[in-house]
């Protein structure tokens, strides 16, 4: 089992940087891939970023690409969202998940994760 904690979360101007960590439980994980998700008030959990367990492969949502970037250290048993460029419709509560493959690709369907952390909320201002 895997327990997850987000942190990093915060209240930024447009175009400013916030880095989100997800540390992890457990001495297992490398073995599971690791996605970044978020919830706007009103609006249904969706798909932001996901990794790999080794990090070889990572994919994007379209509305982040070329400003997102996920990343992982397993030797720390963390997980990260490095956030740029930031926009008022960034704003929302964000969420690590996990999900045991070993797999070279990646997932954007949340049901595919087992594990999920509380959340951090990210507010960016106009």
């Amino acid at each position: 089992q895997v327990q997850l904690v987000e942190s990093g979360g915060g209240l930024v101007q447009a175009g400013g940087s916030l880095r989100l960590s997800c540390a992890a439980s457990g001495r297992t994980f490398s073995s599971y891939a690791m996605g970044w998700f978020r919830q706007a008030p009103g609006k249904e959990r969706e798909f932001v970023a996901a990794v790999t367990w080794s990090a070889i492969s990572t994919g994007y949502a379209d509305f982040v690409k070329g400003r997102f970037t996920i990343s992982r250290d397993n030797a720390k048993n963390i997980a990260y969202l490095q956030m740029n460029s930031l926009k008022p419709e960034d704003t929302a509560v964000y969420y690590c998940a996990a999900r045991r493959w070993f797999g070279s690709s990646w997932s954007t369907a949340a049901n595919d994760y087992t594990y999920w952390g509380q959340g951090t909320q990210v507010t960016v201002s106009s």
